[in-house]
């Protein structure tokens, strides 16, 4: 059963046999030791919790999660008083199918929380499970960026921000959305902030050594274009491109290669994939770039021209848009990152 309402902030963590267990029990971690984990290390006194967190399902039943590790939730959602806050945590959601009506009982409850005051937030994919409920509708949201096509699919009234790696949105800040797995942290820190104050929060962030992610999601996104199967023409025009990229004209040599008129062509083009045909070309491109500025050392002018692009200021502005950063700081986020991994 979950406690009896305290004091304490009552936090509850909505878990599936879906969930990533080191978001469910990071979040459970970091969250429960608010208060008592700081002053232990640095004083060697156990100072007071803050936080009473709890874990629930749909109903109380243990259950293996993702990797086979054992959960066994303290209640079942409707169990309890209501909690000042719910997290949804990370729920994993293949790519190629609905996230529509997979979580029935948890999206009631969740409506049902936010109807009465509670705080909502999700970790990456668990902000689907916000999206089903239509409650970020017309919103800004956060969440894994390999979701951006299905959120244009699904949710197409949600404004989903692949870039970001936390959106507060809604009616007095109550609907928290944060971006790939390890994002938990950055909700966890704005939550402990937000409830505890900024002390309690930096204090955090030195017991648990917490990672920092300024730049977003954007230098850690990958677009993953696959070949549709809708339109064969287009798909042979995809298989092409794929090899082509860096030809001049691109988008003029697959339209003569279909025999179709360029508007048509577009259309049918981005009907099929979902995206503008030179725009296509760019993702393609871009990813290629990246890869060449995580791998090799030639200049950022000869990669960028190598990918397709002669003007190199133009390659400078795509690929900031596309990455958030330019070439040369890319090259040596990554750069730090693999010295980071090699030791």
């Amino acid at each position: 059963m979950v406690k009896s309402k305290s004091k304490l902030t009552d936090i509850r963590l909505l878990a599936s046999s879906e969930t990533s267990p080191s978001v469910l029990y990071g979040l459970y971690e970091v969250l429960s030791t608010v208060g008592t984990i700081y002053p232990e290390l640095t004083t060697g006194e156990t100072g007071t919790p803050l936080f009473d967190v709890n874990i629930v399902s749909a109903d109380s039943a243990p259950f293996r999660c993702y990797g086979n590790v054992l959960v066994e939730p303290h209640a079942a959602i409707n169990e309890g008083d209501e909690p000042d806050v719910v997290i949804v945590c990370d729920m994993y959601q293949p790519i190629d199918a609905s996230p529509i009506g997979q979580y029935p009982r948890e999206v009631e409850w969740v409506k049902r929380m936010h109807s009465k005051g509670v705080i909502i937030a999700s970790a990456c994919a668990g902000s689907l499970v916000l999206a089903d409920t239509g409650l970020l509708d017309g919103l800004e949201t956060a969440g894994h960026w390999a979701y951006r096509d299905m959120y244009r699919n699904y949710f197409p009234k949600v404004k989903f921000n692949e870039h970001s790696v936390l959106s507060v949105a809604g009616e007095q800040d109550r609907l928290i959305t944060s971006g790939a797995v390890c994002s938990w942290q950055d909700l966890a820190v704005y939550l402990i902030a937000r409830l505890c104050g900024p002390e309690h929060a930096i204090n955090t962030i030195k017991a648990f050594a917490l990672l920092e992610r300024s730049n977003g999601q954007l230098p850690f996104s990958v677009t993953t274009l696959r070949i549709q199967q809708k339109d064969a023409v287009i798909a042979d025009c995809q298989t092409w491109i794929a090899e082509n990229y860096s030809c001049s004209n691109p988008v003029a040599r697959m339209c003569e290669q279909t025999g179709l008129k360029s508007h048509t062509f577009a259309r049918r083009f981005r009907t099929a994939t979902s995206y503008q045909p030179m725009n296509y070309v760019h993702a393609l491109r871009l990813e290629e770039a990246k890869r060449l500025l995580e791998t090799i050392d030639g200049s950022i002018e000869d990669i960028g021209y190598s990918v397709g692009y002669e003007d190199s200021s133009s390659f400078h502005r795509l690929f900031k848009r596309k990455a958030g950063m330019t070439p040369a700081a890319y090259r040596r986020k990554m750069t730090k990152l693999a010295e980071a991994t090699s030791h």
